[in-house]
């Protein structure tokens, strides 16, 4: 391709490696920030994902795989779906956009989102699972070379266990952590039960799981798409934006705006 040849020019490249059918990496490029800027900005318009780094990562450095759930893990936003079939999901996304651009605080709008929600047949969760719920593209991929390598995996979510569970059976997944949904008489009361699962109960999920480990953070890969995983990417030795917000994107050592979550693996040797 004719910008790859072009950047690898630019950059004084010594090698174009093909890594895999869709991704190459430029070996020993030299790039000033103001190229680096310009690269990512021709990139992006092209569609391309590209990422810099320093110094090579292997998938052995790292101990655990973090991930949100909706958005990242899986295509929907589960909450917006439960909306829908009580006829108020553009009222609903217009607070989960909010909050995932980091313009509403996150307890505020899934109080406010799961109260709208009162009344509603707790039949219609196994209807979005089975009808709306679909997994990310290169998710399997993902998971199935990370769980080989012996790596293990955390789905933290601001969604509900009502899918977590699932996720955690369907993918072989090594925790979880959710929002429990209160029902009663087989129908949704509009709250959640116990404390709600924000950007600091992720940060503190991923603390905690891999103290358990008996691994640093730093051996963690933490991937989100919204504000509320800003913090929990943070204290990672990898952070992973996927189809994120431009906060996010900002944010992040690795931005996946174009391809699969298995894009990631093209990143470690």
């Amino acid at each position: 391709m004719a910008l790859i040849q072009r950047i690898a020019d630019q950059s004084q490249a010594s090698d174009i490696l093909k890594i895999s059918p869709q991704a190459v990496r430029l070996q020993q490029a030299t790039c000033t920030a103001e190229l680096q800027q310009q690269i990512s900005a021709e990139c992006f318009a092209t569609q391309i994902d590209s990422n810099f780094a320093t110094s090579a990562r292997k998938l052995s450095d790292f101990k655990l795989v973090a991930m949100d759930m909706d958005s990242t893990l899986i295509t929907i936003e589960c909450i917006d779906e439960i909306a829908d079939m009580q006829g108020l999901k553009a009222q609903v996304s217009e607070i989960t956009e909010a909050a995932m651009r980091g313009e509403l605080e996150f307890q505020e709008s899934l109080t406010r989102r799961v109260a709208l929600l009162k009344g509603l047949d707790a039949s219609a969760l196994q209807k979005v699972y089975d009808e709306r719920l679909q997994l990310s593209l290169g998710a399997d991929k993902m998971l199935k070379a990370i769980q080989q390598a012996g790596l293990k995996t955390l789905l933290v979510s601001g969604g509900f266990t009502f899918f977590t569970d699932r996720m955690k059976t369907r993918l072989k997944l090594d925790y979880t952590h959710a929002n429990v949904l209160e029902i009663a008489d087989g129908k949704l009361t509009g709250k959640v039960v116990g404390g709600i699962v924000d950007a600091d109960e992720k940060q503190r999920t991923v603390e905690r799981v891999c103290a358990e480990m008996g691994i640093a953070t730093s051996q963690a890969i933490v991937m989100g798409d919204g504000a509320n995983d800003l913090k929990m990417m943070k204290i990672a030795g990898m952070s992973v934006a996927f189809r994120a917000k431009p906060v996010v994107r900002a944010q992040a050592d690795v931005a996946l705006n174009f391809v699969g979550l298995d894009g990631v693996l093209n990143l470690l040797n």
